[in-house]
């Protein structure tokens, strides 16, 4: 469990300690995601081995936060570490010139970190926390050079576009937990019939908007507004893949219903995108078409009902995009541009950089022995199995034949043309983090068949699929060679570089209709305030009138009471001074009167005063012997 939580925390840690101190941000990335990639290495061993290690922490009231590590999410924590490490070797030397690298590096580990806790997360809870952080640090990265013309509105596109599908996730999330009466993702995927259809089409758009799906493409060509290994990480391994990665969790759940629209929604934008992808003139947007293609792919294979194609899909592109857009890097670092007329001939100063690209690409295309036949034969033979293989498989062919000519059009721009002196500094960095991925793009696909055993799954038949797709691969790379875009797309060529926007597309469809609406409710709030702060006015008016008016009564009532307490205090002051007073001194002055009177009989001779005893004694005498005679 040590090895699970340190998954997260070296990347966070490291992430933290790279923005505070402002210090060696290249030392403190590298031990970071170094850190974190041997954990997550420990924790697929430990998968292999049958131990599926759990961490529960304190949660919302009966929804404890989990993760897990079942072989699945092991596997795919495993390509993101990998994918992650090799970046940021890139970047060391990519980035550095840059004044502003201790917050580049800080940023990407918090994504990674978020990352591989939305990977490893089991329960929902979690999966929503980990996705806002997403979303979160991929806007900060998108906009790292945000002085810069056009890269603070990229960014913000891409936030408001996934942040808008976010709301099906939402939704998706509350009916899951609402049906099953736990956040615990195992036992969710245990729910059936109206609520599981449900829930997995509001699942499914909250997958669109982060795959960059059809409609809601547009935002991830225009993400490349970020540097080199922002959009290397970003479009491989961690946050288009994001979408897909939950659309395979949740595959066992999904019925038949779900499960085809969710293979036409890749299918179809596997071949729009795809088109877009051969329309375009810049390198790195070309790339960008490219990944929602693949997604497009990924996406088929888990409608086809076979998600454990769109996995090996997802493993090899996460390899070979990562390569594709670290050589498209080094390419415009060396012309300061990507457009296509700009790079063109800079393959031929860059042989091994070149090499390493026309691998990638191939790889993609699906030419074996290297990743990409593999993965695609998967996702052909899950298309051709499929009970809607009819309408799969030739979206699915269409995108591979789209997926060879747009790569052999790059190769070929890259190729043709006249090389220029180039740099060599930080190329050395930059290697080391191409090589991995170049060797992992070619040799990957010998490592499913150990994969699939590992995961308890089954590919449909690929005979037919290999033949097929290697047809199609070949196909599309001579076309894309030997054609320019203009002829070989004819017609369709002008509406897809407007990437088959549609009455303005999703601005004009979307985006813009929202902020009038938001605008109207805006207004409608002032004009609300306004009318309540009048009333307000009126009924305090009146109030406070009545309130005057009782306020004085009260105050008159106040006066008279305090007038007729001061008569009687004066009245009782009056009776006490003649009365009381007077009775009280004139007892006293009596008093003193009679004791004057008695002091004379104290003269102090004897005789006098036996006398006056023995007269004392005579007398009560004389009236003790008178009354009996009285009665």
């Amino acid at each position: 469990m040590t090895m699970l939580a340190l998954t997260i925390l070296a990347p966070l840690l490291a992430g933290i300690a790279a923005l505070a101190l402002r210090r060696a941000p290249e030392a403190i990335a590298l031990w970071g995601i170094g850190t974190g990639f041997l954990a997550a290495m420990t924790v697929l061993a430990g998968a292999v081995a049958g131990d599926a290690a759990q961490l529960v922490l304190p949660g919302l009231p009966q929804m404890p936060l989990r993760l897990v590590a079942s072989p699945l999410t092991a596997v795919i924590s495993a390509m993101v570490a990998t994918v992650a490490a090799c970046v940021v070797v890139y970047a060391v030397g990519h980035m550095r010139s840059d004044p502003e690298r201790p917050r580049f590096f800080g940023i990407l580990l918090l994504f990674v970190a978020a990352m591989q806790a939305l990977v490893l997360a089991g329960d929902w809870i979690t999966v929503l926390a980990a996705w806002e952080l997403i979303g979160f640090s991929s806007y900060l990265l998108i906009g790292f050079w945000h002085g810069r013309d056009g890269v603070p509105g990229a960014a913000t596109r891409a936030f408001l576009y996934t942040r808008s599908a976010d709301l099906g996730l939402y939704l998706g999330i509350f009916v899951l937990i609402g049906q099953a009466g736990t956040s615990e993702i195992s036992a969710t995927l245990a729910i059936t019939g109206t609520p599981a259809l449900v829930a997995g089409l509001l699942l499914l758009i909250g997958a669109m908007g982060k795959s960059a799906q059809v409609p809601l493409q547009d935002w991830l060509q225009r993400a490349m507004a970020g540097p080199t290994p922002v959009s290397a990480l970003l479009h491989s391994a961690t946050l288009v893949a994001a979408g897909a990665i939950l659309l395979i969790r949740v595959a066992p759940m999904l019925p038949g219903g779900a499960l085809l629209v969710v293979g036409l929604v890749g299918g179809v934008t596997a071949v729009v995108t795809g088109l877009i992808a051969l329309a375009e003139r810049d390198l790195k947007r070309l790339l960008a078409a490219s990944t929602s293609s693949q997604y497009g792919l990924m996406l088929l294979a888990i409608g086809a009902g076979v998600p454990v194609a769109a996995l090996l899909h997802l493993i090899a592109h996460a390899a070979i995009k990562s390569m594709l857009f670290l050589g498209a890097g080094v390419f415009q670092h060396d012309r300061n541009s990507t457009d296509m007329e700009a790079v063109a001939g800079a393959g031929r100063a860059r042989p091994l950089v070149l090499a390493g690209f026309g691998i990638a690409a191939l790889a993609l295309a699906g030419i074996p022995p290297l990743a990409g036949f593999f993965s695609k034969d998967a996702v052909l033979a899950a298309a051709l199995a499929a009970p809607g293989a009819a309408w799969l498989a030739p979206l699915a062919l269409a995108g591979t034949v789209l997926t060879g000519a747009y790569m052999a059009r790059a190769l070929r721009v890259l190729w043709q043309g006249e090389a220029q002196p180039v740099s060599g500094k930080g190329m050395g960095w930059m290697s080391a983090g191409m090589a991995v991925l170049t060797a992992l793009a070619a040799g990957l696909g010998f490592a499913f068949a150990p994969l699939e055993h590992l995961l308890e799954a089954e590919l449909p038949p690929e005979g037919t699929a290999m033949i097929l797709g290697l047809a199609a691969a070949l196909s599309g790379l001579v076309l894309g060679w030997v054609i320019a875009p203009a002829r070989l797309m004819g017609p369709v060529l002008p509406r897809a570089q407007r990437g088959f926007a549609v009455a303005g597309g999703m601005d004009g469809l979307v985006l813009r209709p929202a902020l009038a609406i938001a605008a109207a409710c805006e207004r409608f709030e002032r004009h609300l305030l306004a009318a309540q702060l009048g009333l307000v006015r009126i009924l305090s008016l009146g109030t406070a009138s009545r309130t005057d008016a009782a306020d004085n009564r009260l105050y008159a009532a106040t006066l008279d009471l305090g007038r007729l307490n001061l008569r009687l205090g004066d009245r009782a002051e009056t009776t006490d001074t003649d009365g009381i007073d007077g009775l009280i001194f004139g007892l006293v002055d009596r008093t003193i009167a009679a004791g004057r009177r008695l002091r004379l009989l104290q003269s102090g001779l004897i005789h006098r005063e036996l006398a006056l005893t023995v007269m004392g004694i005579a007398v009560i005498a004389a009236v003790l012997l008178t009354v009996p005679i009285i009665s």
